[in-house]
């Protein structure tokens, strides 16, 4: 019997109860639709607790719905908020659980130089975590592959994500904020431009910019060479969703997929 990750922020960051959790998710995703030609092969969604900034995800997410039939496998990729190491890490164990049930993950068939198999900082690690129930709501089947960013490089993230890249049936999904515990005018002006840099393709991003500037950075670098297309889902921060403006993080919901270029509106 395979080992399993069990749930660290169900009833934190999100409900714990089965049926609350899915209804929650229903309703997210029947007020936050958006809608694509193409089935997306990358989304990047926040990952904040869901009273922040599971809408902004639902937009992303809700993309998927059309297709859901189309992925077979999803690569997770997020930055470590609690446990340091270099590299990157994926998990030692089989299953990850949440309230929903269980997910069987694929390992890779071969690790790259940066990256390490453990456990230990996937245990109480929240930003691929928040992921899994809308994944589950959304895709009949699927395996994960999950993979977390510590000090490392994006080049290492972009080497992992293209061994892992697959065809159409593998999707991938960036977890990541924006910027953090700005005034809500400042912080619209920065991740505006961020977003702006991203749209371009541009992978020279930092920390101040999106906690999970790596792992996005890292997309960046595989989405010039698949030769993707980045859409502009929402954008919101924590003062549009959770009321206090004094000190907000950003969200933003991006989908990629081979068709025709979008710009920010």
């Amino acid at each position: 019997m395979p080992s399993r990750r069990l749930p660290a922020v169900a009833g934190i960051f999100y409900p714990a109860q089965a049926n609350l959790l899915y209804d929650t998710i229903s309703q997210l995703l029947a007020e936050n639709q958006r809608q694509l030609a193409c089935a997306p092969k990358a989304l990047i969604v926040p990952h904040a607790g869901y009273q922040y900034s599971a809408a902004v995800a639902a937009c992303a997410y809700s993309t998927l719905q059309p297709f859901a039939h189309t992925y077979q496998r999803v690569v997770l990729a997020g930055p470590a908020h609690r446990v340091a190491f270099s590299g990157l890490c994926v998990p030692a164990t089989g299953i990850f659980s949440t309230p929903l049930g269980e997910i069987p993950l694929q390992a890779p068939a071969a690790l790259t130089a940066q990256t390490t198999l453990s456990d230990l900082p996937h245990q109480l690690e929240h930003s691929l975590e928040v992921q899994l129930p809308f994944l589950q709501h959304i895709l009949p089947e699927f395996t994960l592959t999950p993979l977390l960013a510590g000090h490392t490089t994006a080049s290492a993230m972009a080497e992992a994500l293209e061994q892992l890249w697959g065809d159409s049936g593998t999707l991938i999904v960036i977890s990541s904020d924006l910027s953090h515990y700005l005034s809500y005018d400042h912080a619209r002006q920065k991740d505006r431009a961020t977003l702006q840099q991203i749209l371009r393709g541009d992978a020279d991003l930092d920390g101040d910019q999106a906690c999970g500037a790596i792992p996005i950075a890292g997309l960046l670098q595989c989405i010039r060479q698949h030769q993707l297309t980045g859409h502009l889902l929402d954008y919101r921060n924590s003062g549009d969703t959770a009321g206090d403006r004094q000190r907000v993080v950003g969200y933003a919901a991006l989908a990629y997929c081979e068709e025709h270029h979008d710009t920010i509106h």
